[in-house]
């Protein structure tokens, strides 16, 4: 795959602070970043457009939701892309690594490439407690019922856009990573990891910030595993 065409997704609920640092590390090769406002009510909007976004808004709540808008979208549009970068408008993630996301699928074919938070590369206090332990628990399952090699559930992703077509997405809320990661194994997808920085996000978790966000995400992942194990 030479020069492929390169789209980003950027699920965004009230980044403002963050949002428009993202769009400007984003490599400049990329041919279009996307932002999903998933129903901010500050000015996530008018920042990521001055920094060259194309803008989508989802009033529906959920991660999921405003993947699925922003992939409704590029279905849509005349050319289609080779590769689709998923990533957090909160700049946690280190938009800059994005190469080094998606060199496994231009140069060895590889499907699926999840950014592994490394706990080498984490900045203090970027993941809480709940998030190491559900990472820990839910990476465990699918290595015991699928023999997964998956350590993280990294939102920094890379996808072929054709396979994630193929997978069929339906979750709208906090299981998409986990969806995701859990049809590419059922579908014997090939698939890596490479281990990303990782640091303090931006403003508070809307997900780990809360319990309640916490409890839902973990019982929305803990869902699609059982779910896949038992089909």
């Amino acid at each position: 795959m030479k020069e492929p065409h390169i789209k980003v997704i950027i699920p965004a609920f009230n980044e403002a602070n963050s949002i428009g640092r993202v769009i400007a590390d984003i490599p400049k090769h990329v041919n279009e970043v996307i932002v999903v406002s998933n129903n901010s009510t500050d000015k996530t909007i008018a920042i990521a457009e001055s920094a060259g976004a194309t803008v989508l808004e989802e009033n529906q709540r959920g991660y999921g939701y405003a993947c699925l808008k922003g992939l409704a979208y590029i279905k849509e549009r005349l050319v289609k892309p080779d590769i689709i970068v998923f990533l957090d408008g909160d700049y946690s993630d280190y938009p800059e690594y994005l190469d080094v996301i998606v060199r496994p699928i231009i140069k060895c074919d590889v499907d699926l490439v999840i950014g592994a938070r490394a706990k080498e590369l984490r900045e203090d206090g970027s993941m809480t407690t709940p998030q190491i332990f559900g990472n820990w628990l839910a990476t465990r399952l699918m290595k015991l019922f699928f023999k997964s090699r998956f350590t993280d559930l990294g939102p920094f992703r890379a996808i072929k856009y054709e396979t994630l077509l193929g997978l069929e997405m339906e979750d709208k809320t906090y299981g998409w990573t986990v969806e995701m990661q859990l049809k590419a194994l059922k579908q014997r997808l090939a698939y890596t990891e490479v281990k990303v920085p990782y640091r303090n996000r931006i403003g508070v978790s809307k997900i780990s910030g809360t319990l309640k966000g916490a409890i839902f995400a973990g019982v929305k992942i803990l869902g699609w595993i059982f779910k896949y194990s038992f089909k």
